[in-house]
């Protein structure tokens, strides 16, 4: 099953939990109904940028949101090598959160893998805050509001998120790196 089949009627509970509807929280979140509606059916992916949104919003851990389960840690939270929690919300990233156990955090750490692909295939997306994006193997081009630019291993990018952004790895190799979501 699709992680987003799960996630869908959580998104649903929690908006009828708090007694709006789906053109308030459209409104809410500054976006049009039918995308509220499209990502509450379960039938499409769900970006992490509107479950942060929602999940910021309605005052919800995104670990909660994303995976049913509340985090517990309040003074720090230690995620050993390879023991992110996989966040499957795209067939085509790896996502990896990096702070899952935390409660009450201020910003969303992961650890992504991009593949390589064709320009023709990298897949816009925005949301609400700031991204910092550390790339740790290969090379990163981020296709920021309809521009290209290159990121290396070693460099550091930091970009208003709600600008329209693309990913993908070049040179024919997938690239991993370091994101945090404020």
């Amino acid at each position: 099953m699709e992680q987003y089949k799960e996630i869908a009627p959580r998104l649903v509970g929690l908006r009828e939990g708090i007694g709006w509807t789906v053109e308030e929280m459209a409104d809410l979140l500054n976006m049009p109904k039918e995308k509220v509606a499209e990502y509450e059916s379960g039938t499409v992916e769900i970006p992490v940028g509107y479950m942060l949104d929602v999940s910021r919003l309605c005052r919800v851990d995104l670990t909660t949101l994303i995976s049913g389960r509340e985090p517990h840690l309040k003074s720090y939270s230690l995620v050993r090598k390879d023991e992110g929690f996989s966040v499957d919300r795209r067939k085509d990233y790896d996502y990896k959160s990096l702070g899952y156990k935390f409660a009450g955090r201020q910003m969303e750490p992961f650890l992504i893998t991009v593949p390589a692909k064709s320009g023709e295939d990298m897949t816009e997306t925005s949301h609400r805050g700031q991204e910092f994006i550390y790339v740790l193997e290969g090379r990163l081009e981020i296709r920021l509001d309809g521009e290209p630019v290159i990121v290396e291993e070693g460099d550091s990018f930091y970009f208003n998120s709600e600008k329209p952004h693309a990913l993908r790895g070049l040179d024919g190799k997938d690239v991993k790196f370091l994101d945090v979501i404020l």
